[in-house]
């Protein structure tokens, strides 16, 4: 169960509060990094041949998904008046447009672009790091956000997580 136990709300001052450092961003930047450093000193060894032209197309649309991914998520929260802050606690639950598919549409988008750059570049540690950093931003935010999102909107929260995956 998320958050507290239905129609049960917390007492005012007892929300969880959002952390100081926007982990998100740090964390997958910090996977392109790591990304490129690896593959300039340890190159792994990439998919060649027909598979690899696949795989290289596929990167390209992984990317425009990205880019549509980014764009309409924050159009949609700039429309529901709501922060871009992964800091800050939102003043509306948004659950329309990328948010009506996944609840982190913005995650989702910068795994996607790891896994998008790897295909295209054929270096396999943004590949291999794109679940690495998934996995670090459910446990050090997502899961945080979703306590916050839980206190803050209740019902309408939980009822909305149930219809609607973490990730896709």
């Amino acid at each position: 169960m998320i958050g507290p136990k239905p129609g049960i709300e917390p007492k005012p001052g007892t929300e969880p509060k959002p952390g100081l450092i926007p982990w998100p961003p740090v964390i997958y930047a910090a996977a392109i990094l790591i990304s490129v450093v690896l593959g300039l000193y340890i190159p792994l060894p990439w998919i060649g041949d027909l598979l690899g032209d696949i795989l290289f197309a596929a990167g390209w649309v992984a990317l425009f998904a990205v880019a549509v991914l980014w764009f309409t998520a924050i159009r949609t929260m700039i429309r529901a008046r709501t922060t871009l802050n992964p800091n800050a606690v939102p003043d509306h639950l948004v659950t329309t447009g990328p948010f009506g598919v996944s609840r982190n549409p913005m995650y989702l988008a910068n795994t996607l672009l790891l896994i998008g750059v790897a295909f295209v570049s054929g270096i396999a540690w943004f590949f291999l790091l794109a679940f690495v950093a998934a996995f670090l931003t459910q446990k050090v935010a997502i899961e945080g956000e979703e306590k916050i999102l839980a206190a803050k909107f209740g019902k309408k929260y939980r009822d909305y997580a149930k219809r609607v995956r973490r990730w896709i």
